[in-house]
């Protein structure tokens, strides 16, 4: 588990509600924990298909007859198990985030920890990275990603000032651009602010929320009637598009009415929200802002 500690892993794959013969899919593979335990409740009929768009995962494979590991970005589910012949699953499992490999690479660029230049992305053929959002977008997109994302306040004067400086020279490290940004690092709450400003940069780079909410919008048709997803999110973004695709089928708006008055939607959640414990927290501090929300197809 030296890769990744996967957080909440008994309580994420009993909200499955495991089939022995049933096909699951864990479309973030990362250190293999989740998978390993899921591999553990099947039977010999039963299939796992996973998915992780970092090659670094690559050496963290099972060799399992009923395992098949897809390199892919999730926002590309349906499409990927169709290739191996599978139109529905009996169940989906997500560990959003970045993994705690990510965090601990110091070149990969993810972490406030470290020098390094900026990069941050979880899929490392792709084109943009950290370093092109920090120096080519413009002030006004760098303002959107900051402030939607990070939900920083200071967003506009944050925009700024990176615009003013990277006129002088291009901003290539993370020290770079925290000297950059020093001014809006009070010592108190430095660590908190980076980590947002981090946070807006890394979803940018990642497309993680359009690529979650095309992800999401798969699953009704993917799940099988009584399949289950089990997801855990780290950030309220996430959690949010999470908990209101359960319980409307859709992002924004309602979902329209049955004949009998009732609200038509695919999904019904299981239990309510499950967080980590304090013992859990203590020995791994990744987990402490874990929510994870578990629910049915209908």
């Amino acid at each position: 588990m030296a890769y990744h500690n996967p957080v909440l892993l008994k309580e994420t794959v009993d909200g499955l509600n495991i089939k022995s013969d049933g096909i699951y899919v864990d479309v973030t593979f990362g250190g293999g924990g989740h998978s390993k335990e899921i591999l553990k409740r099947l039977g010999p009929e039963g299939r796992l298909y996973a998915f992780d768009q970092d090659q670094d995962v690559l050496k963290n494979i099972i060799d399992d007859d009923r395992f098949t590991f897809i390199n892919e970005n999730f926002r590309y589910v349906k499409r990927f198990l169709r290739f191996h012949g599978v139109k529905q699953v009996d169940g989906v499992l997500a560990d959003f985030g970045v993994s705690s490999h990510q965090f601990d690479v110091a070149e990969r660029g993810f972490s406030t920890r470290f020098e390094a230049n900026l990069d941050m992305r979880m899929n490392r053929h792709h084109k943009v990275s950290a370093y092109h959002v920090v120096n080519e977008y413009d002030e006004e997109r760098l303002k959107q990603v900051l402030f939607r994302y990070g939900e920083l306040r200071a967003a506009p004067a944050m925009a700024r000032v990176i615009v003013e400086s990277r006129e002088q020279k291009p901003i290539v490290t993370s020290n770079q651009l925290k000297t950059v940004l020093k001014k809006f690092l009070p010592p108190k709450h430095e660590n908190k602010v980076l980590a947002q400003i981090y946070q807006a940069i890394r979803i940018e780079v990642n497309q993680e929320v359009e690529a979650l909410k095309e992800f999401l919008q798969q699953l009704p048709e993917l799940l099988k009637e009584g399949g289950r997803l089990s997801f855990i999110s780290y950030h309220s973004l996430e959690d949010r598009l999470v908990k209101r695709f359960i319980r409307n089928g859709m992002f924004e708006g309602e979902p329209e009415r049955d004949v009998f008055g009732n609200f038509d939607v695919p999904l019904k959640k299981v239990n309510g929200l499950i967080v980590p414990t304090k013992e859990e927290i203590a020995l791994n501090n990744r987990a402490r802002s874990a929510k994870l929300r578990i629910a049915e197809k209908i």
